[in-house]
């Protein structure tokens, strides 16, 4: 047996117990032999005893005692057992359709499948509906079961218990709902109310009880009892819904007590029927009138605390909007002085071709006639297109690069935002740079083409010299420095040609990365047997096509392959794995190099990306420290990354990106390409 199945079982005995007492108690308020009862609270404990096991596991064992119970109750107090048996068969019928109406009509309080108390009015009117609907159901049912047993129909005495089963789950129903909703949802005590708080109430219950005391023993037929219900009107605007509902309970006892004794202003009532109706509509007057009163002040006190709750967070929000306001007028101030203080000019062009912002900068670049060439801009989107300036301030000119972004409004109109960047120095320097290659391209290529003259004349002169044992060796040497000569010559073209389009786009194509890795695999072999050292071992994946600038992509790799063999250490053979990884679905491919050389210092692993910087500076490994920063530098302008990492065999591992090549020349990705400065 469960612990849920033991408490079920535990609150079924107990309510069984309560309910044997009702019944008992109630046919014992039978005021003449007939046994017609003045007052019937079985009921209302059978509606709070259903609510309170709606979903218990034994409700069938709820159901069997309550029926028995009742059954055996009017037949020890008198009824015949088929009388008993109607009577177990009504009680039933009553809780099934107050269970089922209550369910209907306020489905959130306790009992009908919520877990709240009695709140508003709304909720007393849908109690008092079931309530009605099942003392009703009751009294028909009670009606034609005894014609069937008795072949009688006592309409009078299904009238009056229509009466009795209304009150008793009216008052006994609103008590149990309050305390079963209290208990589930475990509400604390409230903190002690303060002294005066104590005496009002402490007072009105006092005076009310008493003045109903004293209208039920006047034996005059005044009828003063429904006078002081102004008591009751007084308690249910004053007093909490509980002490409403203790209120309630009392006078509806003192009523029926005193009326049992035959004393107060309903005993004075000669036919049984209308005393016990009378009763009643006294017992349901009083509570429904203090509910009322009470459900409708807390309402309206729950609607006030949350209107209350409401302007609270009304004023919140406004405060929020004023800080935010304060600040977007902050940040507002903050912008105008960032775009005042601009080097670069900005302007605003709106739909009818007005300047509607402009920053100082413009007119230092552009003069006093900066309209004419905004209101020119305004038309089109333009990037990056260099325009001649001359003004009074700057007679010998200047040149502005122009980029005009069109922003589209919801109206459809556009606007126009232009940015005017002063280049003059940058042309100037790529000019000055443009001269120096040039010089720089004679005087280097000019001593290069005599290597190569006298290169060829020796290689010229060996041809008719006798065979000798040196002189293989001597045309391999020549052959070498042939080789060597023209890479060089290589060299010096890309270079030049990457230093007059330093800050020129990137002008990609497709490249066979296998060709230049093997290119520059026969080169650093040919310089390792030249210098004596041993040649390095390569071990070369499938390297997919990229689309990238030939010339730097060569620079790339030569690079990496080149630290990779200066960087091992003394007495190892340089061994090198070159491999790729592409998909159809990734735009990039991603290279790597892994070398078994001395590695990297742990933390440099970013820091040997930047300029000038030397990771080893011991030992016989000299350098500038740009070799990396140069490869960075190539596979950012390409829109790729690069990174090092430790090689698990030993070493280091390099892992950089390149677009793949896919689709046309033409796709998104290489227009980005293109547009990397």
């Amino acid at each position: 047996m469960t612990t849920g199945y033991r408490r079920s079982l535990a609150r079924t005995v107990l309510f069984a117990l309560l309910y044997a007492a009702a019944v008992y108690a109630g046919r014992r308020t039978a005021m003449v032999a007939d046994g017609v009862s003045l007052v019937w609270p079985a009921a209302g404990v059978a509606a709070v005893w259903l609510c309170a096991q709606r979903a218990a596991p034994t409700r069938r064992l709820d159901l069997l005692l309550l029926a028995g119970i009742l059954g055996t109750g009017n037949w020890l107090t008198g009824a015949s057992p088929a009388v008993g048996v109607v009577a177990g068969m009504v009680g039933l019928i009553e809780v099934g359709v107050f269970l089922r109406a209550l369910r209907h009509w306020r489905p959130d309080l306790w009992g009908a499948g919520g877990g709240e108390t009695l709140r508003s009015p709304r909720d007393l009117w849908g109690l008092f509906g079931a309530a009605l609907a099942a003392s009703c159901a009751a009294g028909v049912s009670g009606m034609l079961g005894r014609w069937l047993v008795t072949g009688s129909m006592p309409i009078a005495s299904s009238v009056m218990s229509t009466a009795r089963h209304l009150t008793g789950i009216l008052i006994i129903g609103a008590a149990g709902i309050w305390v079963g909703a209290a208990l589930r949802a475990g509400r604390k005590i409230r903190r002690r109310p303060s002294f005066w708080r104590s005496v009002e109430v402490a007072g009105l219950l006092a005076v009310s009880v008493a003045g109903q005391i004293s209208a039920f023993a006047y034996d005059h037929r005044l009828p003063l009892s429904f006078a002081l219900l102004g008591f009751t009107v007084l308690v249910g605007t004053r007093l909490p819904t509980p002490w409403v509902l203790v209120h309630n309970s009392v006078i509806s006892g003192i009523a029926v007590q005193y009326t049992l004794l035959g004393s107060g202003p309903f005993a004075q009532v000669g036919d049984i029927d209308q005393r016990t109706v009378l009763v009643q509509l006294f017992c349901v007057l009083v509570t429904l009138v203090g509910l009322a009163l009470s459900l409708g002040r807390d309402e309206r006190r729950t609607l006030l605390t949350a209107l209350a709750e409401e302007k609270a967070e009304l004023h919140a929000r406004q405060a929020e909007l004023a800080t935010q306001q304060e600040q977007a007028s902050h940040h507002a101030d903050l912008l105008t002085a960032i775009i005042d203080s601009m080097a670069d000019g900005l302007a605003v062009i709106g739909p009818d071709s007005r300047v509607t912002l402009r920053n100082p900068a413009v007119t230092e670049l552009l003069g006093d006639d900066e309209t004419a060439h905004l209101r020119a801009l305004a038309g089109e989107d333009v990037r990056g297109v260099d325009m001649p300036v001359r003004s009074p301030g700057v007679p010998e000119g200047r040149v502005v690069r122009v980029t005009a972004t069109s922003l589209p409004h919801p109206d459809g109109t556009r606007s126009a935002v232009v940015l005017f960047h002063d280049v003059t120095a940058e042309r100037r320097h790529r000019d000055e740079l443009t001269n120096f290659a040039g010089v720089v391209a004679h005087d280097l290529l000019n001593p290069l083409a005599s290597v190569d003259g006298w290169t060829v004349a020796a290689l010229e002169a060996l041809d008719g010299v006798p065979e000798h044992p040196g002189l293989q060796q001597a045309q391999d040497d020549l052959a070498r420095l042939i080789r060597a000569s023209a890479r060089m010559r290589g060299l010096i073209d890309g270079l030049l040609s990457y230093a007059t389009a330093r800050e020129a786009t990137v002008a990609p194509v497709v490249v066979e990365l296998a060709d230049v890795v093997a290119d520059i695999v026969v080169a650093r072999a040919d310089a390792a047997v030249a210098a004596g050292k041993p040649e390095p071992r390569f071990s070369i994946g499938p390297l997919p096509a990229v689309r990238a600038d030939p010339v730097l992509v060569r620079q790339l790799m030569d690079n990496l392959v080149g630290n990779a063999i200066k960087y091992t250490g003394p007495g190892v053979v340089p061994a090198l794995e070159i491999s790729a990884v592409s998909s159809p679905a990734d735009p990039l491919v991603t290279v790597r190099i892994a070398d078994n050389g001395i590695g990297i210092p742990d933390g440099q692993h970013e820091a040997i990306f930047g300029n000038f910087h030397r990771a080893h500076l011991t030992g016989d490994y000299l350098g500038t420290g740009l070799g990396l920063a140069i490869c960075k530098r190539i596979v950012e302008r390409h829109g790729g990354v690069i990174s090092a990492a430790n090689h698990p065999g030993g070493g280091s591992c390099f892992e950089f990106t390149l677009p793949a090549v896919t689709g046309s020349p033409t796709s998104a990705h290489t227009r980005m390409l293109t547009a990397l400065p």
